[in-house]
């Protein structure tokens, strides 16, 4: 692994691969880190979806990397950390590969930057719904706790509006719906199946997006998740012909 500046933030990072970059945003809530892929049912760099450039990152103050708590706009934070890695990487159009938050961190990529994200693959996206809406809003906490033991600079009252203010929105927390019917990128999604991915917020993201697919079911035994395996690396090679690799 490797570290860099990026704004005011230090990333860890990791780059295996070679060809069109797409960028891994794992799961694990605010605790996204590039170890928590390999609790993901489909993980991507251990399954072989393609000839591609992966970049995989620790989110800003999870696993080895820090930065700043934005209140203002905790989302764009972590959008501006992820852009400007990719900026620095060479990378300057990509797709992302989003799964549990990084779905969330995917959408909002999409959303600022439509000249850079090309595509994304979305697997069990988060989202608020009427049955979750305690342990969506407080997804921050058990992180909160483990950044103050970390950062004892941090006073609790800062942990906690910023745990707030981004955790405190509707739909998928980082987009609106309006935001996601404006997209024009390919999206595949892969709904989730439990309360905290609902099934229903991946298919409305996929219903709402003009270009979304939806796969499913895909994750009710090993047959299903090895045959969404190859149909995500099948949906990438055709959601990225046209984009030549860095190399080329």
């Amino acid at each position: 692994m490797s570290a860099a500046r990026v704004g005011d933030a230090t990333i860890v990072y990791e780059e295996r691969g070679d060809g069109f970059p797409i960028l891994l945003l794992a799961p694990g809530g605010m605790g996204s880190t590039i170890a928590f892929w390999e609790r993901a049912a489909i993980d991507p760099l251990r399954h072989e979806l393609g000839p591609y450039r992966l970049v995989a990152m620790d989110q800003r103050n999870a696993g080895g990397s820090e930065g700043p708590l934005e209140r203002a706009d905790p989302w764009g934070s972590f959008t501006r950390d992820q852009l400007g890695l990719m900026s620095l990487l060479g990378h300057e159009r990509f797709a992302v590969f989003g799964c549990c938050v990084g779905c969330s961190y995917a959408l909002r990529l999409a959303r600022d930057a439509p000249e850079r994200v090309v595509a994304g693959v979305l697997q069990q996206p988060i989202g608020l719904t009427a049955t979750n809406a305690g342990r969506y809003h407080d997804a921050w906490r058990e992180w909160g706790d483990r950044l103050l033991e970390r950062r004892p600079e941090l006073a609790a009252e800062e942990v906690e509006a910023f745990g707030r203010a981004m955790w405190g929105g509707e739909f998928v927390g980082s987009v609106s719906r309006d935001d996601v019917r404006r997209l024009a990128q390919p999206l595949l999604v892969l709904p989730g199946v439990d309360e905290f991915h609902p099934t229903e917020v991946g298919r409305e993201v996929a219903a709402l997006a003009p270009r979304g697919d939806v796969l499913e079911p895909w994750k009710d035994s090993p047959e299903l998740v090895a045959r969404a395996i190859v149909r995500v690396r099948e949906w990438l090679a055709d959601a990225l012909i046209g984009e030549a690799s860095p190399q080329s």
